[in-house]
């Protein structure tokens, strides 16, 4: 009686030889801090062809294949005073660059942009208004995007514009390590408003430090009125902290009037410094012992001398590793990333 041969059973996957490979290129709105991410890699800034007409138009090309790879595209939508890119110029470039990458067959593209743009206008605070962070999250989705990883949003509701994964870094932890290593004593943490009281309440965990809030009123865009003082900063060293500063208008008034209040050295700090209008002004007005902001954003020309920049290049290609590998992001954390 011979042997019963059996017949293997087919395979339910399909092996082939493939080689993930993880391809990086920035826009013009931060080429530096793309390039520093570069580096930490290990890898080269891809070549991409980017540039303005004289009409005004943005235009982008690849200029090598990028089939089949996991495109990251370092791109924040700010401006940019060396590139010549507006905030709105980098907006439109990264669409073009995601809607490029998508054309030439990229096997993921994640937009990488720390500082997300328009991220103020989150709701509908009069009648008429867009909520233009939708929009942008619905533009980002629209040309491509597979993801997105940024950094400190203004508003943890703009996560819920995207159908996409958000990935959402802090700057928090940076820039309590950095105040810790300065070993300032009496420390009081000061939030400038009502709407930053949870930030601030980790800020000052993270460094031992009490909580004291400012009351705001903003009769206008880009316009604050400082009231007073919810808690004891009298005899203190205060350290004002927000997601960002702009116009730096909210802080020289904290500033002044937490000095009023009795605090002996007033500090600032920020996760992204955009600085715009008569920012600098402002910031030597107030009298900040330093002002600590990371490079989300490139400092313009003529910034004061206590303007202290960390790097987030560290945090953010940690993330891109992580990303690449589909490995847990919310790791580089340990799940301390929701600070809203």
């Amino acid at each position: 009686m011979s042997a019963v041969q059996t017949q293997p059973l087919p395979s339910t996957r399909l092996e082939f030889g493939y080689d993930k490979h993880l391809m990086l290129f920035s826009g013009r709105a931060n080429p530096e801090l793309a390039a520093k991410i570069a580096a930490k890699l290990g890898v080269d800034l891809g070549p991409v062809t980017l540039k303005t007409f004289s009409n005004g138009e943005v235009y982008c090309r690849y200029d090598e294949s990028i089939r089949g790879a996991d495109v990251f595209i370092v791109q924040p939508t700010c401006g940019n005073a060396e590139t010549g890119v507006s905030p709105n110029d980098a907006l439109m470039e990264l669409m073009f660059m995601i809607d490029a990458a998508v054309g030439a067959s990229a096997h993921r593209v994640i937009a990488v942009t720390p500082w997300f743009g328009y991220s103020r206008q989150d709701k509908k605070s009069a009648p008429r208004e867009p909520i233009s962070s939708r929009l942008v999250a619905r533009m980002l989705e629209r040309a491509g995007a597979d993801r997105v990883l940024t950094m400190d949003l203004h508003a943890g509701q703009i996560q819920g514009f995207f159908s996409k994964p958000v990935d959402h870094m802090t700057g928090l932890f940076m820039l309590t390590q950095y105040f810790s290593d300065l070993g300032l004593a009496d420390l009081v943490v000061v939030a400038p408003d009502v709407g930053r009281a949870k930030l601030n309440q980790k800020f000052a965990e993270k460094v031992g430090a009490e909580l004291a809030i400012l009351t705001k009123e903003r009769p206008a865009h880009q316009v604050a009125e400082i009231g007073y003082v919810i808690g004891n900063v009298k005899g203190k060293t205060a350290v004002i902290v927000d997601d960002m500063i702009d116009t730096a208008g909210t802080l020289k008034a904290a500033a002044l009037t937490v000095l009023d209040a009795g605090a002996t050295r007033v500090y600032a700090a920020a996760t992204h410094p955009v600085l715009s209008g008569n920012a600098y002004e402002n910031l030597v007005a107030a009298g900040f012992e330093q002002i600590v902001v990371t490079d989300t954003i490139p400092l313009r020309p003529g910034a004061p001398d206590n303007l202290r920049v960390l790097s987030c290049a560290d945090l953010l290609t940690d993330s891109i590793r992580r990303i690449f590998t589909d490995d847990s992001v919310s790791e580089v954390f340990g799940g301390e990333n929701q600070l809203f």
